[in-house]
């Protein structure tokens, strides 16, 4: 081996360090972004997960009113009055034409 063929080999060796420490270099870098970006993802989820608790909380509390309104005898008997006007409505035609 002459001494050009192990100053070629060295240089050779050295290119591939070189090389293989920036592709290394870079892969932390992406490393670091995509843990980085999953951080902020998660956040952004756990914020949605609140927002929809926070909303689902609202809407249980909006339900037991009407539960409530429902349930109630008031409302039974509104709704009972207005099956008996439905059905004077109805009586109070004829030929198409309703009779007051």
């Amino acid at each position: 081996m002459s001494p050009g063929d192990v100053f070629a080999f060295a240089f050779l060796m050295a290119g591939i360090i070189a090389v293989f420490a920036l592709v290394a270099s870079t892969f932390k870098h992406w490393l670091k972004f995509q843990q980085r970006k999953i951080e902020i993802l998660a956040g952004q989820t756990a914020e949605k997960a609140a927002q929809y608790a926070a909303h689902t909380g609202e809407l249980e509390d909006r339900l037991r009113v009407v539960e409530r309104i429902v349930s109630d005898k008031g409302y039974d008997i509104a709704l009972q009055i207005d099956a008996l006007r439905d059905v004077r409505a109805v009586e109070g035609h004829t030929a198409g034409v309703m009779v007051k």
